[in-house]
């Protein structure tokens, strides 16, 4: 890839803080601060190392010397653990030396070739999947499919186990969850795509490139080879981050043999438009509507939001979508998240969700602080 979606390989968030190679791991504190006027739960802390041997031989623990999972990533080089911190708070975590202890799995993706080619991945929120080459005869769209779940495990290959082995359909609820949600040709639960004059809805992705797989991140890329608009083609690639404890997954965009900016919109479909929508002027929107599975059984609700930090965003409800708009620089990067849930599942509710989108975006504008102490 050119210089793209370069967060595969360098540090680019303000929550990020590199370490020196020429510092030991030993004696070493590390204050992760919270100056904002919101809890932060679950949210994901990433600092650069320097020695990847660093998991070997140290461990990372609280104040009170409970060990914090941790996951080392392989391209950024960077360690990875969860925070949780009242507003305007902040907590010290040190390096020991030690063995680290298994971390339980939250965060997944994979290819699906036993099942046409999709790509899914999953959290401990909710299970997505988005569709490739082999399904490219029921012309899929780029949107991409929501799977409700209700447990903190890993669901995907199960679900698509029992589907395929057992004959144990995914859209019917079995205890787990299920797929209830529909998307064809449309931008689905978070989709994205280019607007002129018109919503450019795309097609399968033709490659794909996982670049990690959890416990606690998992990222990938899927590249579409010829994305129209107007007459013509171009290249798009979107890399996809799903954190453990994060509602919503960052998804960074690029379309590349552009010579003229244009806008992109990034959208929920609307299905009967019955659901309840919501809006903001700060980039963001929610969707909710009744869960059915396929033996026609309701399910609670299922929840969408996506969030587009962009300044300059205009939010536009058309071809049964309810879209974020904004401008894009041409070869240039474009970053969003997007996401969904379940009023069976960490939800209580309607109002629930939307509070919880609205806490996200606010600490995506809010990072937190982090100093590196030498003891």
């Amino acid at each position: 890839m050119k210089q793209g979606i370069m967060i595969l390989k360098t540090c680019l968030l303000a929550m990020i803080f590199c370490v020196p190679d020429t510092c030991p791991a030993q004696g070493r504190e590390i204050v992760v601060s919270n100056n904002s006027d919101i809890d932060r739960t679950g949210e994901m802390v990433e600092i650069c190392l320097s020695e990847l041997n660093f998991s070997a031989s140290f461990i990372l623990v609280d104040s009170e010397g409970k060990e914090i999972p941790c996951q080392l990533t392989n391209s950024r080089r960077t360690m990875i653990f969860p925070v949780e911190l009242r507003a305007h708070s902040s907590k010290t975590y040190q390096l020991k030396q030690g063995v680290p202890s298994p971390v339980a799995a939250k965060t997944a993706a994979r290819h699906v070739p036993e099942r046409k080619d999709d790509f899914a991945w999953e959290n401990d929120f909710a299970a997505y999947r988005m569709y490739g080459p082999a399904l490219a005869r029921e012309n899929p769209g780029n949107g991409v499919d929501l799977w409700l779940k209700c447990t903190d495990s890993l669901i995907v290959d199960k679900f698509y186990a029992d589907e395929l082995e057992k004959g144990l359909s995914y859209h019917v609820n079995h205890g787990l969850g299920l797929d209830c949600y529909s998307v064809g040709r449309t931008l689905g639960a978070g989709g994205i795509a280019p607007y002129t004059s018109q919503l450019w809805i795309g097609k399968h992705y033709s490659r794909y490139r996982v670049v990690e797989n959890g416990p606690l991140r998992s990222v990938f890329v899927l590249i579409y080879d010829s994305v129209k608009i107007d007459s013509r083609y171009y290249r798009q690639m979107i890399e996809i981050t799903a954190d453990a404890g994060s509602i919503l997954n960052k998804a960074v965009v690029r379309y590349e043999g552009m010579d003229d900016s244009l806008h992109l919109a990034a959208g929920i479909v609307l299905h009967s438009k019955k659901g309840a929508l919501f809006s903001s002027p700060n980039g963001l929107i929610a969707y909710a509507e009744d869960a059915v599975s396929d033996a026609g059984i309701p399910q609670g609700r299922n929840y969408v939001g996506v969030f587009v930090p962009q300044p300059e965003t205009k939010i536009v409800e058309e071809n049964n979508h309810l879209l974020i708009v904004a401008p894009y620089a041409a070869n240039s990067d474009f970053t969003y998240w997007f996401g969904g849930g379940w009023s069976r599942w960490k939800f209580t509710g309607d109002n629930d969700w939307i509070n919880a989108i609205e806490v996200f975006a606010r600490a995506r504008r809010s990072p937190l602080e982090l100093k590196i102490r030498h003891l």
